[in-house]
């Protein structure tokens, strides 16, 4: 019997079930694929088969009104075939090349633009923000929608030395991916988290709050007679992983939560290995509804990578080549004591030799 006839209540449905007939016939035997232009690819199987792929953006919190509208879409051109990629656009799966410019005209009729392949910066992908999550110190879909109004241009166009992908995680637990993008934009905490110690006894188990915390920085304590916690300042690092065990440690804070922004990584191990984001901007305040400071400064980053790295240059590779004190002066950007990493074992990675670039 095949897998995927099985029938089990047991884990995840088998995916074959769900593959386009093309892609069951093709499996693993595809010879190649290429960009015919921005958004669209064709692959193209050793059976000389063809599979076209129109990639649209869209803001990733969708409502179920936008859902069916893709839906028709594919029910008309692609039998029913779409798939979403892991930075949130939505990629209709077609055999018949004729269709492509009438899916194209209806897409950008209801307000999806296609494009975000090849050297391009494709959708962001970013977290939940102030709409859901409960430690947020700043806006995900908010940010995202005012930075992508102003580089999209570079979304329908593939213009860029090389791919640029954006990433956006609304705080330093960072399940938006930011630690290997070219360009991160993460919410940062700034002040420890505020205790409530009438409720916390009722609310919290002491001993799985005081584990929860990566730096040690929570510890048991009596307060007003009651048992609770207390939280050594020095040692915290505003991550709000104690709240997610225990709502009375309230990290979130209006006044001192804010936007910082990172640059320099990539999961990519092509012309270099994968490398992690490093810190270009240490704190930039929230400003909603349009976060004007945080859309200039990265407008300004990704101007200057294109008009000076090379072809097929990712923004970590242009950045070890030129030095980093010259991007540092390219972009504007002040050099900060933020920028030095204090971690204990942090001068294993110290340049230590008289040949900086700069």
């Amino acid at each position: 019997m095949a897998v995927a006839d099985r029938k089990t209540d047991i884990g995840p449905p088998d995916f074959r079930q769900f593959l386009p007939p093309i892609i069951k016939k093709n499996y693993g035997k595809w010879a190649y694929h290429e960009i015919l232009e921005p958004g669209v690819m064709v692959h193209v199987g050793e059976s000389g088969d063809q599979l076209y792929t129109v990639r649209a953006g869209t803001p990733r919190l969708l409502s179920t009104v936008t859902i069916r509208q893709f839906a028709e879409l594919a029910d008309k051109y692609c039998g029913g075939h779409l798939r979403w990629t892991s930075r949130h656009n939505v990629e209709f799966l077609l055999t018949d090349k004729s269709k492509i410019p009438a899916l194209k005209k209806e897409l950008h009729e209801i307000g999806f633009p296609v494009g975000g392949t090849g050297n391009a910066i494709s959708s962001i992908v970013h977290t939940q923000g102030w709409v859901h999550c409960h430690s947020s110190a700043t806006d995900a879909s908010g940010v995202v929608k005012a930075i992508m109004d102003e580089v999209y241009p570079h979304f329908v166009n593939m213009d860029l030395p090389a791919k640029l992908r954006i990433a956006f995680a609304c705080c330093l637990n960072m399940c938006g991916a930011v630690h290997c993008s070219d360009i991160a934009v993460l919410g940062v905490h700034t002040k420890a988290p505020i205790i409530d110690h009438e409720n916390l006894p009722k609310l919290c188990e002491i001993p799985t709050l005081v584990a929860s915390c990566p730096t040690g920085a929570i510890r048991p304590a009596t307060v007003d007679g009651k048992q609770s916690v207390e939280v050594e300042e020095a040692q915290c690092m505003f991550c709000g992983n104690c709240y997610t065990v225990c709502p009375a440690m309230q990290i979130n804070n209006a006044d001192a939560d804010g936007i910082s922004i990172w640059v320099g990584g990539k999961v990519s191990n092509a012309r270099h290995e994968p490398m992690f984001s490093k810190l270009a901007i240490p704190f930039i305040p929230n400003n909603p509804p349009r976060w004007p400071e945080v859309v200039e400064a990265v407008v300004k980053i990704v101007k200057v990578y294109a008009e000076n790295a090379r072809k097929h240059e990712r923004m970590g590779e242009w950045i070890e080549r030129i030095g980093w004190p010259r991007f540092f002066k390219m972009t504007d950007i002040p050099f900060t004591k933020y920028h030095i990493d204090d971690f204990r074992h942090a001068g294993e990675t110290y340049k230590r030799s008289t040949q900086l670039k700069h």
